[in-house]
């Protein structure tokens, strides 16, 4: 008995040792001096460079709202474009301190990659993109059809048990990259292309003729979207997880990139708490007392990033449906910063 309690008493004792260790994702930053931000190769809307390399997008946001609470500079950041079949590695060798690439949030991810979802950035569901010319007008239409899919993705899965579950037939063409599924579906290698709907729509504008494109009206699946980080730092997850929620209820509290410092000034409760004039809650996560007013004067809040990358400010023009606020109609809701 007393050998298994000093096993087990050690065991405990090198599983703290080791969380311990990898603690101090925060302080490898602040000494490297930037962050380093996983995201996709190039989906406009979410993390998307230009011809410069100058990186855009809604997944980029996070890491530039990241960069602005820990340096008051949102440009210090080193983007790395990872594939759907790399992206977990990279977090799990800690080539990257936070994934922020489109990513779904499923309950194998959370438990078998040894890493943790933050949030939900964009609550997504899977659909279809098909050519105007078939005269389809719903997914189940698309018996026999041909299906472009990216390896490596939840897309797979879900498009099985939709065509299983709807008793109809169709084949699977599959491809590693995006860039090349996208290409086999336009060159007419298949009837069908499967994605997120965010991405059919992102995609549908590097068609040569976007308007002979159409984004059927089924959703087949929920697709929450969200930011990860390795297990083993919980300061690090609380900081990512917040800055994401500060975004969101900065918009609820109705504090704007173009007003926040008139805002700061605020006697109200809640704001006096968000801008630290009132208590110390951003040194508590790690950061300083003005983490808030940093993220909202860098970035913006949860709206306006919404609205300049995908929204009707941006070419993809996406409705904001699901990923309006609570209290508008949506599901988008963070937990109170007091």
């Amino acid at each position: 008995m007393k050998r298994v309690s000093l096993f087990f008493t050690l065991a405990v004792a090198a599983g703290f040792a080791s969380q311990a260790a990898t603690a101090e994702t925060l302080k490898t930053v602040k000494d490297r001096g930037q962050l380093s931000c996983g995201v996709s190769t190039g989906l406009p809307g979410f993390s998307n460079p230009d011809d410069k390399g100058n990186w855009t997008g809604l997944d980029v946001d996070i890491c530039r709202a990241l960069a602005a609470a820990i340096f008051n500079d949102p440009s210090k950041i080193k983007f790395v474009p990872l594939s759907a079949k790399d992206r977990f590695t990279a977090l799990q060798s800690g080539e990257i301190d936070v994934l922020s690439r489109n990513t779904t949030w499923t309950l194998s991810r959370d438990t078998s990659l040894g890493a943790n979802f933050t949030g939900v950035t964009y609550y997504d569901g899977q659909g279809f993109l098909v050519k105007k010319s078939l005269k389809v007008n719903s997914a189940l239409e698309l018996n026999s059809a041909s299906v472009c899919v990216q390896t490596g993705t939840t897309t797979e899965q879900n498009l099985a048990d939709y065509f299983k579950g709807n008793n109809m037939k169709y084949e699977v063409i599959a491809f590693a990259g995006q860039d090349e599924t996208v290409k086999a579906y336009e060159s007419g290698r298949c009837d069908v292309f499967t994605s997120d709907v965010s991405q059919l729509y992102a995609e549908r504008l590097k068609l040569a003729n976007p308007a002979d494109h159409v984004v059927l009206p089924e959703v087949i699946s929920k697709e929450p979207l969200g930011p990860m980080v390795r297990h083993g730092d919980d300061q690090w997850f609380d900081i990512v997880k917040w800055v994401l929620f500060a975004m969101v209820d900065a918009e609820e509290m109705g504090v704007t990139q173009a007003n926040v410092d008139e805002m700061a000034k605020s006697d109200k409760p809640d704001l006096k708490r968000a801008f630290g004039t009132d208590g110390n809650l951003g040194e508590q996560l790690g950061l300083t007392k003005d983490w808030f007013y940093r993220i909202i004067k860098a970035v913006g809040n949860y709206g306006e990033s919404f609205d300049r990358n995908v929204g009707t400010g941006s070419k993809l023009q996406i409705a904001r449906g699901l990923n309006q606020l609570w209290n508008k109609g949506g599901i988008q809701y963070a937990p109170p910063i007091r």
